[in-house]
């Protein structure tokens, strides 16, 4: 027997690649597909808004608000403001996807920049009691410490599209936070994530697929779309050699636990 729904963690349904058919989908298709709740994530200061919207559109929609580490020039006390007095909505369930990112960004001024508003969407979560959804790319050690600093029992997230070490990510393990795996572990080159889903335990992974991007196999380079979710779980199940039943199920209970207004 197939457990009921899989719960999506991760996805950006106010992308302009669902301009197409976001109605169709959010309205009954991700269902059809066994997709049960879905937390759509804020990035830009209008995907903040847009995911609000969303949410308040659809019932099995949640939003997470926060400004993304590459879009810093939307950034502002107005905006951390907006975020604060829109967080109490029902519907909001976590700050995010806020986080660290040097791929593109050699300059320290910059980074320092990317930092300050880290820690102050950091300080919101904390604030406002929410679960927060990290975003980290090339910034594995100031992304740690910085959150080794902010961790407390209360204090909890998801390390969303996690890249780094099965050591590492043991570490966040041990402090109690989820660990965000989507498409890449399908990937061949994925062994990396591989292993880190190896060597954790299934009580401590989220499903998501960061919709519309980083589609599993065997649809990469595809847009992506939740109806997917179950390749990745498949995939789990192999590596964990458990059955993807258990895997649904497990997930969408870590998934409630750290999205706590989310009702089940």
């Amino acid at each position: 027997m197939r457990y009921a729904m899989i719960f999506e963690t991760h996805a950006h349904y106010d992308d302009e690649k669902f301009d197409g058919d976001r109605v169709e989908l959010l309205s009954h298709l991700l269902r059809e597909n066994n997709i049960g709740k879905i937390v759509n994530i804020g990035a830009s200061f209008k995907g903040c808004k847009d995911s609000l919207e969303l949410a308040t559109t659809y019932d099995d929609v949640y939003a997470a608000l926060g400004i993304h580490p590459e879009n810093l020039e939307d950034m502002s006390d107005e905006a951390l403001d907006w975020i604060r007095q829109n967080a109490s909505n029902p519907k909001v369930v976590a700050i995010g996807e806020i986080g660290l990112d040097y791929y593109w960004v050699k300059d320290e001024e910059q980074r320092a920049k990317q930092r300050l508003w880290f820690n102050k969407q950091l300080d919101l979560a904390k604030e406002l009691n929410l679960p927060v959804v990290i975003h980290s790319r090339d910034a594995a050690e100031d992304t740690f410490n910085t959150i080794v600093g902010y961790n407390t029992q209360d204090n909890k997230g998801i390390v969303h599209c996690y890249s780094y070490s099965k050591e590492l990510a043991l570490e966040y393990v041990k402090m109690g936070w989820y660990i965000g795996v989507g498409g890449v572990v399908t990937f061949k080159n994925g062994r990396k994530l591989v292993e880190t889903v190896e060597a954790i335990p299934l009580s401590s992974i989220v499903l998501e697929t960061d919709s519309p991007y980083m589609a599993p196999e065997p649809f990469r380079g595809q847009r992506n779309s939740s109806i997917y979710l179950k390749y990745i779980a498949e995939k789990i199940a192999q590596i964990k050699n458990i059955s993807v039943e258990e895997v649904e199920k497990v997930t969408y209970e870590n998934a409630l636990k750290i999205y706590s207004k989310v009702k089940g």
